[in-house]
């Protein structure tokens, strides 16, 4: 996976530099740099792909044979300062006249990324309340799983969450409870504990601070509560109810794919995630599967390879459906397995290991 792109070639590029800081090490991580040799082309006039080039180093010549328009465009020129014929369909085609050296962003997530200063560092502020309200809205707006909310979302998000008081002690939610809210810490601290079987001890599998969102699973899997949340200090959540999260924040960010795609995934590098119990796995599970069962998920998300995009499965289609969330609120590109290995089986009974 190559090196993340230093924030500090944005100072000149527009409108890269009118990003915050928190924005720019984003798109950083997701920019790439590429050397191009002398007489490549980098994009055909009436072209409708998403990229934005800028030219750092070298010169790109630009013609258009609807128009007969052209000119050339050197790096290090106040031209170059903007993304290379960004207008969409292509007017240009652009040639490198020599070797040049590109910076080449997604045109999309970059729109995204402005929309997001905007909501977080204009419409955010205009909320009534004190400085704990603009940290919670902006740490929630630092989730990568946000980057695939359409703006219309984002405009409609804040307004839907309202603020309740929490004691330390005070069990926030419990398992095997019904899912009803999803919540995001605005002061104080949490911890997630589970009971893991019938009498057996209660295990604490993390703890919460500001900003940090839960109660997610159940919301998206539609099944009882999976671990209970205790304060661990007096503070305050921000609550968002369960059609509002389904609308707003579940149906734009979980991609799905079928079981006929599925194999051209795997093909392609795709890791496979069973999220069912190891039980469930031992019996029936898809060939070159790892088994990480959904409430283990967020301890074992950091030994997984963030280079690497996934497809998560159960039987059904609920439960991954949580662990793609999970996954791609921790920056991690995701999928899940439409109607699970249920119906992989029975369109593929080769497919399944038992």
């Amino acid at each position: 996976m190559p090196a993340p792109v230093d924030p500090r070639l944005f100072a000149q590029l527009v409108p890269i530099n009118s990003l915050g800081p928190d924005r720019q090490r984003q798109l950083a991580e997701m920019a790439r740099l590429e050397p191009r040799s002398s007489g490549e082309t980098l994009f055909d006039e009436g072209s409708q792909d998403n990229l934005s080039f800028y030219l750092l180093e070298g010169e790109v010549a630009l013609a258009s044979k609807k128009t007969g328009a052209s000119r050339v465009v050197r790096g290090g020129s106040e031209e170059a300062n903007y993304p290379l014929a960004n207008l969409k369909p292509r007017q240009f085609t652009g040639k490198t006249q020599t070797a040049v050296r590109l910076l080449v962003v997604d045109s999309e997530l970059l729109d995204k990324l402005l929309t997001f200063d905007q909501v977080s560092g204009v419409e955010v502020t205009e909320f009534e309340g004190d400085a704990a309200d603009a940290a919670w809205m902006r740490r929630l707006l630092e989730s990568p799983a946000l980057l695939r909310l359409p703006a219309a979302n984002l405009q409609n998000l804040f307004t839907r969450f309202e603020e309740v008081p929490m004691k330390a002690g005070q069990i926030v939610i419990r398992q095997g409870d019904k899912g009803d809210y999803y919540y995001v810490i605005k002061q104080g601290r949490c911890r997630v504990v589970q009971k893991p079987g019938a009498g057996q001890k209660m295990v604490a599998l993390a703890d919460l601070a500001e900003g940090d969102g839960f109660g997610e699973e159940a919301l998206l899997s539609d099944a009882p509560r999976n671990a209970t949340i205790a304060a661990l200090t007096d503070g305050a959540l921000m609550r968002l109810a369960k059609d509002d999260f389904l609308k707003l924040l579940k149906e734009p960010v979980l991609e799905r794919v079928t079981s006929k795609e599925l194999l051209g995934l795997i093909q392609a590098g795709a890791g496979l995630i069973d999220v069912r119990l190891p039980s469930e796995h031992q019996r029936t599970n898809l060939k070159g599967s790892v088994n990480i069962p959904l409430g283990q998920l967020r301890k074992q998300a950091d030994g997984l390879d963030r280079g690497r995009r996934y497809i998560v499965y159960c039987d059904t289609g609920n439960r991954s459906q949580a662990a793609a969330y999970l996954l791609a609120e921790r920056g991690f590109e995701v999928a899940v397995l439409r109607d699970g290995i249920q119906a992989l089986i029975k369109s593929n009974p080769a497919a399944a290991s038992t």
